[in-house]
C-alpha cells in the first residue's frame, strides 16, 4: 500500500490496473500480499520475482518510469517486542504493533531506477524461438545463444531440475 500511495496509483485493480510492474525479493506470504493490493501476477506479467530472500519489493509506474523499492526494516521486530510485551505469540505481537508502528518505522524507502526492456512489459507479444536441443518453445528473449546454436537456459547449463533415466 505504501509503494502505490508513494507513486499515487490509487486504484490498481481499476482505472491504474495497466500502470504497474512490481518486483518482489522473496517466496513468502508478503508476495502474496504485494499480488492481492497491487493486483500485479505472474500470468499478467506485472509481478517480477527476484530470489533474494529479502522482505522488499519495488513498485514501478510504467507510465512515467518513477519506481520505489520498499524493505521491511528488521528494527521493526523490536518494536513489535517492546510495544507489546504481554503477547507471548510473536505472530500475534508484530500483527497488532504493525498496525501501530508508522511506516517510517516499519520499512526503508528508496526511489530507484529500473530498465525495463520490452519483453518485461505487460502485454508484449514477441517472437517464440525453439531450443535446437530439446526443441521446446522459448518465450521473451530468455534464450541463450552458445556456439552458433540456440539454446533454452535448461539446456545451456542453467537448469533447476535433474532429469532421470526412465
Amino acid at each position: 500500500m505504501l509503494g502505490l500511495q508513494k507513486l499515487g496509483i490509487d486504484d490498481p485493480h481499476g482505472k491504474d490496473r495497466k500502470r504497474l510492474v512490481t518486483f518482489v525479493e522473496i517466496d513468502r506470504c508478503a508476495t502474496d500480499a504485494v499480488a492481492v493490493v497491487t493486483g500485479c501476477r505472474l500470468g499478467k506479467r506485472a509481478l517480477k520475482f527476484r530470489d533474494w530472500g529479502k522482505m522488499a519489493a519495488t513498485f514501478v509506474d510504467v507510465n512515467n518510469g518513477k519506481a520505489i523499492r520498499i524493505a521491511a526494516k528488521e528494527s521493526s521486530k523490536q518494536l513489535a517486542r517492546e510495544l507489546h510485551p504481554e503477547i507471548e505469540n510473536k505472530n500475534q505481537q508484530q500483527m497488532l504493533a504493525y498496525r501501530e508502528i508508522s511506516d517510517d518505522n516499519l520499512f526503508a524507502t528508496q526511489w530507484v531506477r529500473v530498465e525495463l526492456p520490452p519483453e518485461e512489459f505487460p502485454g508484449y507479444k514477441g517472437e517464440r524461438i525453439v531450443c535446437e536441443q530439446c526443441g521446446e518453445g522459448i518465450n521473451f528473449r530468455r534464450e541463450v545463444r552458445r556456439d552458433g546454436k540456440v539454446l533454452c537456459r535448461s539446456c545451456a547449463g542453467e537448469s533447476y531440475y535433474e532429469a532421470l533415466a526412465e
